[in-house]
């Protein structure tokens, strides 16, 4: 009987396991098809039905993706475009964690007045859609003569955001705040509690919202199209267009060649930081 329990239970975890590794080939099919784009002459791109392995293999894409010139057209200068990028990402990914966490420890670990009231309001501001603030966000910025740099893709991190102070104050109430209580008979200051004892415990937590705004800085289309007007200052998610747009016809091989590049530096942080990142997301109850 007890044999018999132990093969179902093994037939139960194989047929997850099944259902999760057909999932996850769904969920990585436009990646692997990008990759197979990626290396395949101009003729093979658009065949049907599709091939996914090309007659011969054009490593040569990639290069040619970010040494594209033309007398006509111009140098297409992604390294630029990447650095630019970095930039917005260090700026950004700074402000977030030093903005969310202030506010987050005092809406998590301070009483005072109106407390519940005001994280109230600030979670409240998360139904409020971007296209709505999207004018008048942009109207501020011109008088302040911000429009063309990258302060307004950078300094409002700075300012918080209703998400990640949500986040925080999830974790920061879960710890014991007997910790703090024994700080602060040993002399600690606020400052110091919030310093020394609750930002080495919520390292997990700081590192999902540092993931959530760097991802998001790379892959922001829409605020670069806003707010840049010189290509020097434009980023690799608006190269992109201006790459295919300068191609007259889109030409797919090397432009999922220079969508593979610009993707992997993403692939490779969440790799190196999925143990943080699920963690994070477990210890902050948004775990479903």
């Amino acid at each position: 009987m007890a044999r018999s329990h132990k093969q179902t239970q093994k037939l139960k975890t194989a047929g997850i396991h099944l259902v999760l590794v057909a999932l996850s080939l769904l969920f990585m099919f436009p990646l692997l098809w990008m990759l197979s784009t990626a290396v395949k002459p101009i003729d093979e791109t658009m065949l049907q039905p599709p091939k996914w392995i090309p007659s011969v293999f054009m490593w040569g894409n990639f290069r040619e993706a970010f040494t594209y010139s033309s007398d006509t057209l111009g140098y297409i200068p992604f390294l630029v475009y990447g650095r630019n990028t970095l930039i917005l990402c260090i700026l950004g990914v700074a402000g977030t964690v030093v903005s969310n966490s202030l506010v987050a420890y005092a809406f998590g670990r301070l009483k005072w007045p109106g407390r519940d009231f005001a994280f109230a309001v600030t979670l409240a501001t998360m139904m409020v859609p971007f296209p709505v603030l999207m004018v008048p966000i942009y109207g501020m910025f011109k008088e302040f003569g911000w429009i063309g740099t990258f302060k307004p893709l950078w300094v409002p991190a700075w300012f918080g955001s209703a998400f990640a102070i949500f986040l925080l104050r999830q974790f920061f109430r879960s710890i014991p705040f007997e910790l703090s209580e024994a700080a602060k008979l040993d002399g600690c200051s606020e400052w110091g509690i919030y310093w020394s004892v609750v930002m080495p415990l919520a390292k997990p937590a700081l590192a999902v919202v540092a993931l959530f705004h760097f991802m998001g800085t790379w892959n922001d289309f829409l605020g670069p199209l806003i707010y840049l007007l010189d290509q020097k200052t434009f980023t690799l998610s608006l190269g992109l267009q201006v790459f295919q747009s300068q191609h007259g016809g889109t030409q797919w091989n090397l432009l999922m060649a220079a969508s593979a590049i610009v993707v992997a530096p993403i692939i490779v942080l969440f790799f190196f930081t999925q143990k943080q990142f699920i963690e994070g997301i477990t210890m902050t109850g948004l775990k479903g």
